[in-house]
């Protein structure tokens, strides 16, 4: 497993997450006529992609059941335009950004940290990627806090993109990924099922088929074989997203870190993220 790509993955994902998560989003989308988180959330990061039907909204985010996308795609569509989501997602992140980091917002820490960020986003792999592609496809914001921003949006989108690839390679339909995640004891099975909107039929059949083999024992635990598979899926998505952090260097890929890593901290002790929020992220008071 490579541990940079991991690393930086996990350390500038809070910096992408206001994206979806804080009030300030889910404002500006309501405000464009999208109703209820869910379609904010599924308007806001497919608007990249254009007006697309809900089938590749389900291709390309995976885990979400088909019915679920269905609810919000294209509803989201018919209230707003894509390209009126695309305006809302930077203006609403410098809202929120501006509110948690305050005058560092403005400093010298955030603009040598875009730069930094940037050069790794510019390397991030598209063939075969198609929502780190569509966010690679936008303009690039002027204002250092969002350079930062949109370049965690493309290396996150990219290294998704590989996962979905790892997870198909694995023999892993969405459901069983939900499962055999919840099997390693990472989030609660009962959270990522429902908040995913799989029902406990399907849930239940997709252990079943991973029971048959024998990735999950009769306790709905995992099994050697179930860890070993679950072990290469990451594995894989970190292989898969180290080019970037491989083109920055690891001087520079470092010095991104140490940059990073307080803002970061204080976003996530902050009260960037709306309560209740199903990525179970730091809560608003």
């Amino acid at each position: 497993m490579n541990e940079t790509a991991r690393r930086m993955w996990e350390l500038l994902e809070p910096y992408h997450a206001v994206t979806y998560f804080a009030h300030e989003s889910q404002q500006a989308c309501e405000a464009l006529g999208a109703k209820g988180f869910w379609m904010s959330y599924f308007a806001l990061r497919a608007a990249p992609l254009g007006a697309v039907p809900a089938e590749v909204v389900v291709a390309t985010f995976y885990n979400f059941h088909p019915r679920k996308v269905a609810h919000a795609i294209p509803a989201a569509w018919e209230a707003a335009s894509p390209a009126d989501y695309l305006r809302a997602r930077p203006e609403s992140v410098s809202r929120i950004l501006h509110r948690v980091l305050g005058d560092e917002i403005h400093s010298l820490r955030i603009t040598e940290a875009a730069e930094l960020a940037r050069t790794a986003a510019l390397a991030a792999p598209i063939a075969g990627r198609p929502l780190g592609a569509a966010n690679a496809a936008l303009d690039w914001p002027t204002e250092p806090h969002l350079v930062l921003w949109h370049a965690q949006t493309i290396l996150r989108e990219s290294r998704g993109d590989a996962h979905i690839a790892a997870l198909l390679a694995g023999g892993l339909d969405p459901c069983e990924a939900l499962v055999i995640f919840a099997a390693d004891g990472k989030v609660t099975a009962d959270r990522v099922r429902t908040s995913r909107s799989w029902t406990e039929p399907e849930w239940t059949a997709a252990t079943t088929r991973l029971r048959d083999r024998n990735l999950l024992n009769d306790s709905g635990t995992l099994t050697p074989e179930g860890h070993a598979l679950r072990a290469w899926v990451e594995s894989r998505t970190d292989q898969a997203s180290q080019h970037p952090w491989n083109t920055l260097g690891p001087t520079a890929t470092a010095h991104l870190a140490t940059l990073v890593h307080p803002l970061t901290r204080t976003i996530t002790t902050s009260d960037a993220f709306a309560e209740n929020n199903p990525m179970g992220l730091p809560k608003q008071t």
